[in-house]
Formats: structure tokens, C-alpha cells, sequence
């Protein structure tokens, strides 16, 4: 049975009661930050908590494992919008310990595309047309070696505004407590 209805009666009812107002906020990241970090289920709350945020303080760009997998993918796009149109002054990449991304093998993955029903055919075209499963389901051996990538990535981007700082964090998913992986005071 899918979630859909029970998530669609409940935002009716959220809307109703007009419970958005305490989330109101433009489009602006008030602490003028946007941050790269993990679509692991333990950070929704925990991350933005831990670190002061309120709604509508930083811009919140989320992939598996916090990493940049192309310099022209969306991720990347995410965090120049963020900074040439919404304002960012500063990006922060935060990892966490466990991440799933660390025990990801792109052969058993490409495995489960064909499980599913993905036709071989289909594998073997894009890898002849240049896309390399190893790249794009890359994984890491650590949270920081994860963090350092995708931080280097945004620094050496051809696009990449050079007087902005690129902080990296690794946090820990239980308790939130987080680690500082490289800290940038570019002038910005």
C-alpha cells in the first residue's frame, strides 16, 4: 500500500490549521550558507539541530554520501545557484560516520540494476557511450575521504567563485557532535 494518501490527508489537514506559518521564510539563506551533506534518514533533523539552524537559515543540498560524482551534475549546479543567485557567502560539505556510501560496490549494485529487470543492453550502452558505472556509483573508504573529494571538487571548479570558503565537517549520526575535516578563510 502506498504512503501517498495518508501523506496527502495530512498535509490537507496541515494547511487547514495553517501550522506553515511557523516555517515562513523567503528564498535567502538568512546565515547566508549553503550545505552539501548526506540524504541519510538519521540527519534530516539532527544535522540542521545540531549545528543552530532554523528554517530557512542555509540552503540544504542532499546526494547519497554527500558526494560530487560529476563537476557538471546537479549537485554542483545546486551550490552555484546558491551562490551566484540566493546569496551564499560560505559551503559546508558534511559527511557522517556509517554512511552507506562506504560499503557501496558498483559491481554488486549493477548487478541489482539487471535483478530488477535493467537489460544488460542497456549497462553496456551507457558504458559505451562514456558512463562508467565505477565513477558514478563511486564510493569511499571514510567519511573524510568523502568530504575532502567533494570539497576539492567545489574549490577547483572552473565556475566556482575562488573568494568563497569550502568548509568540511564529518558528523556523527547518534549524537551530532561534529568534526572539522578542513576549515577555508578564503576572503569572501
Amino acid at each position: 500500500m502506498s504512503i501517498v494518501p495518508s501523506l496527502l490527508e495530512f498535509n490537507k489537514k496541515f494547511v487547514a490549521e495553517k501550522r506553515y506559518e511557523d516555517y515562513l521564510t523567503d528564498k535567502y539563506p538568512d546565515k547566508k550558507v549553503a550545505v552539501l551533506t548526506c540524504m541519510d534518514t538519521r540527519l534530516s533533523e539532527l544535522l540542521p539541530k545540531a549545528l543552530g539552524f532554523k528554517n530557512g537559515d542555509a540552503k540544504f543540498i542532499k546526494n547519497a554520501g554527500a558526494i560530487l560524482t560529476q563537476p557538471f551534475g546537479s549537485a554542483m549546479r545546486s551550490l552555484l545557484v546558491a551562490v551566484y543567485e540566493l546569496g551564499a557567502r560560505e559551503v559546508i560539505v558534511i559527511g557522517h560516520h556509517g554512511c552507506g556510501m562506504t560499503e557501496i560496490d558498483p559491481v554488486r549494485m549493477v548487478n541489482k540494476f539487471t535483478e530488477h529487470g535493467i537489460d544488460p543492453l542497456v549497462i553496456e550502452t551507457l558504458e559505451n557511450s562514456g558512463i562508467r558505472m565505477e565513477k558514478f556509483l563511486r564510493s569511499f573508504s571514510c567519511a573524510e575521504e568523502g568530504v575532502m573529494h567533494s570539497v576539492k571538487m567545489i574549490r577547483r571548479h572552473p565556475l566556482f567563485p575562488k573568494g568563497i570558503p569550502v568548509h568540511g565537517f564529518v558528523m556523527d549520526p547518534e549524537t551530532g557532535a561534529i568534526e572539522v575535516i578542513v576549515e577555508d578563510y578564503r576572503e569572501g
